[in-house]
């Protein structure tokens, strides 16, 4: 009768190439892990600036064409502050059936005001306003440009939003 040895064990462990493959996977992941997560943060940034300039455009927007709507035709000047893009300030006299009131809209550096009585900021991130006649027959339509434009990933890139509505005056 013969008598066989039994199997020999292996020693519990990993293989030379097991080992390759996983340091290989581990550098491809420390490799492009920080460049993807960059670039993932600046497309958030990105997009959170650019959605929060469209809305700040609409809503100047709004407001100046509220205001603008009531106005009477003869009362309004287009005109500029010392420093300032052209056509970048309007003034009026906004009719409304219980007074009368003068309203103005400029440009000053980055900031867009408003003018009712008081002085208020009603944009902090405007880069350009201009009022226009689009058409030279017809002083009761104005056109209204706006771009505002938000810093986003470390100051690198800029979210532009321009914005044009032509408003018709409806008190000739």
């Amino acid at each position: 009768m013969r008598i066989t040895p039994p199997p020999q064990k292996f020693s519990q462990g990993y293989t030379l190439i097991e080992v390759m493959l996983v340091v290989a996977l581990l550098g491809t992941l420390l490799t492009l892990g920080p460049g993807l997560l960059t670039q993932t943060t600046r497309w958030f940034q990105q997009n959170k600036a650019r959605i929060n300039i469209q809305r700040e455009a609409r809503d100047v927007l709004d407001i100046v064409n509220r205001n603008l709507r009531q106005a009477q035709v003869d009362t309004v000047i287009v005109d500029q502050l010392s420093g300032q893009p052209p056509y970048s300030r309007i003034t009026f006299t906004r009719l409304t059936p219980s007074s009368t009131k003068t309203i103005s809209f400029y440009q000053q550096g980055k900031t867009l005001y408003l003018v009712d009585g008081g002085t208020k900021a009603i944009s902090r991130n405007l880069r350009y306003l201009g009022f226009a006649y689009p058409r030279t027959e017809d002083g009761t339509i104005i056109s209204v440009s706006i771009t505002t434009e938000a810093g986003t990933y470390e100051g690198q890139t800029k979210a532009l939003q321009l914005s044009v509505e032509k408003v018709r005056i409806m008190n000739p």
